[in-house]
């Protein structure tokens, strides 16, 4: 039974981590357009 408590972790992790992407995409993305507006 250990491994199913692994996987529930293992998909909160991952989920987690989907999560922080979908946020920190499109942050990363404004700076970057903010940096090359001020080189432009």
């Amino acid at each position: 039974m250990g491994s199913a408590n692994d996987i529930k972790a293992a998909r909160e992790t991952y989920e987690g981590f989907i999560g922080l992407i979908k946020i920190s995409v499109p942050v990363i993305a404004v700076i970057v357009a903010f940096v090359v507006y001020l080189i432009h």
